[in-house]
């Protein structure tokens, strides 16, 4: 069993934010495994279950989870997830914005810093560990001197939803691709 994590904010009001590409990653495989996300009490997170591979096929057993607290507080969530569905960090997939790569770009990842990320922090935090599997999602650095904080909470503009769109496919193909070819194939193949 695995437990892929997409990072972002919960609410309609952040859902095409870029700070939310984690959650929108998340979305497209919970749609390829043809499952459902619901709120089990207590978790503090919307959780879908499924396998890879066609309806009834044998293949790796997911869960997905998007936390229902702000990106800050994401530890508490996968603290919880972690422990009920049993799953040690090596079976943990966590994918996120990353603002030191262009829209495009991705990097797959096991272990590392935080980089300044407020969900990676967390998770450290919470789960007393970094070293899980990241899909890091580029969304690029904020023009001029705009905030990075304020970037990441505001939407791609139009010229680049288009872009968006197949970097969330690539990002689910990668994590599929981790689970079912492991890390060293997966980076020759998506690391750009």
């Amino acid at each position: 069993m695995w437990l892929v994590a997409g990072l972002g904010n919960p609410g309609p009001g952040y859902a095409m934010h870029r700070h939310n590409i984690g959650f929108r990653v998340v979305d497209e495989l919970c749609r390829r495994i043809g499952g459902r996300f619901s709120a089990p009490a207590r978790m503090r997170a919307e959780i879908a279950e499924g396998r890879l591979g066609p309806p009834g096929s044998d293949g790796a057993r997911l869960v997905l989870l998007k936390s229902r607290t702000f990106m800050n507080d994401t530890g508490a969530a996968l603290a919880k997830s972690t422990a009920y569905y049993k799953i040690k960090p090596d079976r943990l997939i966590v994918v996120h914005d990353e603002l030191d790569l262009d829209l495009g770009r991705m990097r797959v990842k096991h272990g590392g810093g935080d980089n300044g990320h407020n969900g990676l922090k967390s998770i450290r935090k919470s789960l007393n560990t970094g070293d899980y599997y990241r899909i890091r999602v580029g969304v690029g650095r904020p023009p001029g001197r705009q905030d990075p904080a304020d970037f990441l909470l505001s939407n791609f503009p139009a010229r680049e939803r288009d872009d968006v769109e197949i970097q969330i496919a690539r990002a689910a193909d990668a994590v599929e691709s981790l689970i079912i070819n492991g890390l060293d194939r997966t980076q020759s193949a998506f690391n750009s």
